[in-house]
Formats: structure tokens, sequence, C-alpha cells
């Protein structure tokens, strides 16, 4: 049982392909901090496009295929999601052919990433090569350099990807999630119990904060 001098558990279950939960933890963190709430992060796979080619798809033409979006639409979405962004000190650069692609390595690499306890480094750094760079996370090459560029082995990083050494536990972990009845991400838990979905602004999470506090207190 979590107690009030206890650091606050947060689960959040993600893909590096998914804006909104770049938006979602941005809101989160800046409402953390507002509150100066003591806690841990603990980050979970979850893979939007199990099932896309290793060459990707036109992010675009993806959310047409899956969701039956507009090309207007598409455009306000991506409006929305880059002043969104500004607002919370990240930049979105949807340029035209902007692509999306499979995230099962990428989870591999942050799984072992927690091993070295920069798991939370490596994610936010795929975030801003993925939405601000628009660097390929299909390609091993690029996944290492950023693996790299976080403080990480490069000899390591790429034995870890060309083996998969931990497919079997990122699969795993995604079933634990799915059999728990999550289909989509951002999803948050706090301490364990108290399940958010979306990226709901920072007043929303200083709010849910401020619950969860009072709860622990009682």
């Amino acid at each position: 049982m979590a107690t009030l001098n206890s650091p606050l558990r947060i689960d959040i279950i993600s893909d590096v392909m998914c804006p909104w939960c770049v938006i979602g933890y941005r809101q989160l963190a800046a409402a953390l901090q507002a509150n100066d709430v003591d806690h841990e992060i603990h980050w979970h796979p979850f893979e939007l496009n199990p099932n896309m080619p290793a060459e990707g798809q036109d992010m675009r033409e993806h959310l047409v295929e899956k969701y039956g979006t507009t090309p207007e639409e598409s455009d306000a979405n991506r409006a929305n999601m880059t002043q969104l962004g500004k607002e919370l000190g990240f930049a979105f650069s949807f340029a035209d052919g902007f692509r999306m692609h499979n995230t099962f390595k990428t989870h591999q690499l942050l799984h072992w990433a927690d091993t070295k306890g920069l798991k939370h480094d490596l994610k936010q750094a795929l975030f801003t090569a993925h939405f601000t760079h628009g660097r390929d996370l299909s390609d091993d090459t690029v996944l290492v350099d950023i693996a790299v560029e976080t403080g990480l082995d490069r000899n390591e990083a790429t034995v870890v990807l060309a083996d998969q050494r931990f497919a079997t536990e990122v699969r795993q972990e995604q079933q634990f999630w799915s059999q728990q009845g999550i289909r989509g991400v951002p999803t948050i838990v706090f301490d364990r119990q108290h399940l958010v979905t979306g990226a709901q602004g920072i007043e929303n999470y200083k709010s849910i904060l401020s619950q969860l506090q009072q709860m622990r207190s009682a």
C-alpha cells in the first residue's frame, strides 16, 4: 500500500509513434512539477501498428486507412498538436512525407536501456528523433546512434537489436497490459490502481495529483 511519504508510482503505457503520448507526458510532467510531487515513472511498451511493414507508411495515408481521417482533419490535427507541443516545449515537425513505423525493436532497445538506468532518457530522445527530426526508427543504425547519443554503448546496442534478446520480455509485457484492457495510448496508471487515458491537460493532471495526495494522506 502506497503511503504519503513514498514516491508516487506512475506507469505510462505508450508508443514512440504516438504524438499524444508526448503531449500527455509533457502535460503530466508540468503538473508534477507544479504540485511538487515526489514520483517515479515506469514506461511500458505498446505498438500502435504491430502489423505495419518494414518500410512504414506515410502518416496521412495511415490515418485515412486506419481512422478515415480526411486531409482537412489531418491538417487541423497536426496544427493542434504542433501548437500544444510548442506550449509544452516540444517541437513537432510534420513535414509532407512524414512516416509511421513499427516499433517492436524500439521497445526492445528501451527494455535494454532500463537495465542501464537510461530508459526514460532514451524514451525522450526517441520522441524527439521521430517527431522533431523525422529520423527513421525502423532503421537499426539510427536506433543505435540515438542510443549512443543517450549515453549507451554502441556495440552492446548493436548486438541487442541484432539478436533481439529482449523480444520475449517485450511481448510478455505487451500481453500483460493488453490483458488489463489497454487498447489505446497514452494510458497512465497511478499507484497501480488509478487509470487515466489520453492527454488530460496540465490542470486536469494537477487536480488528479491533488486527489491522489489526499487519498494517500487519509
